[in-house]
């Protein structure tokens, strides 16, 4: 199927592994021009580097810590000036540590904020209008299934994508008018090093962990990073263009709320 992406200028944040870097790829693929961020540059380039090969699509490296609000706006220009103009913005990042609630500090929730929240805020204020310069345009935001089925010591995270959703929803009503869409991504259990560490805490038999989440998965396996790209795809591009304001889970049936 073609989703209509080729030349459509995108940016994906913290796409130098994991998910971004599977959805960067995924856009590139599609013929999309994609900028790419994260803050480590060599990982970034060699990131850049290997899509581009993949994929024969047109990759910028872009370094930036999307915890600092000048990072933020560089990133959008850089990406405006390279591609003249912007479609799409995927925010992605990595997570706050994890921990009982008790354990942190207000300099560990004010970090969370920064990281998870504000990059949101500050990178979609700083898009919306060049989209709507280009008369439209499309917002993922990649949050995690805890922000909607809490988990004990995800504090740091589920507090902050929370507030990414409601930002999310509030901000799909406001730019309707302007043909801008927003949506909001919750994975579920997916194989990256974030899992890994899941895998690694308290000490247990990583393969014992393993079994014990898939067990929790109706569909009985942990998700891939192209689970996620796929659907990211399908929001940001002209077959998605009824679709905004959700929240959806992709998680093989790990939720059990009826909403």
């Amino acid at each position: 199927m073609d989703l209509f992406l080729k030349d459509r200028a995108a940016i994906v944040g913290g796409a130098s592994q994991g998910i971004g870097y599977g959805i960067a790829h995924t856009l590139a693929a599609e013929g999309a021009r994609v900028a790419i961020t994260a803050r480590h540059e060599s990982q970034l380039s060699r990131a850049a580097e290997r899509i581009s090969q993949e994929t024969g699509g047109n990759v910028l490296a872009i370094p930036a810590d999307c915890r600092r609000a000048e990072d933020c706006e560089r990133v959008i220009v850089c990406a405006r000036e390279a591609f003249g103009g912007l479609d799409i913005l995927v925010n992605n990042d990595g997570a706050p540590p994890l921990g009982e609630i008790a354990s942190f500090d207000d300099g560990a929730w004010q970090k969370a904020v920064e990281q998870n929240l504000m990059y949101v805020v500050r990178m979609a204020r700083a898009a919306v209008p060049h989209m709507k310069a280009r008369g439209g345009g499309a917002i993922v935001n990649i949050t995690a299934i805890s922000a909607i089925q809490p988990i004990a010591k995800f504090a740091l995270s589920v507090a902050t994508w929370g507030g990414v959703i409601g930002f999310a929803k509030t901000l799909s009503i406001e730019a309707a008018p302007f043909g801008i869409r927003v949506n909001t991504i919750c994975p579920g259990y997916i194989e990256t090093s974030r899992l890994e560490k899941v895998f690694a805490a308290g000490g247990q038999d990583p393969n014992v962990v393993r079994h014990k989440l898939e067990s929790e998965v109706p569909l009985g396996r942990i998700g891939t990073v192209d689970d996620i790209a796929s659907l990211v795809a399908l929001l940001v591009s002209p077959r998605g263009s009824y679709i905004t304001g959700a929240t959806i889970q992709v998680d093989g049936g790990l939720l059990r709320a009826v909403r």
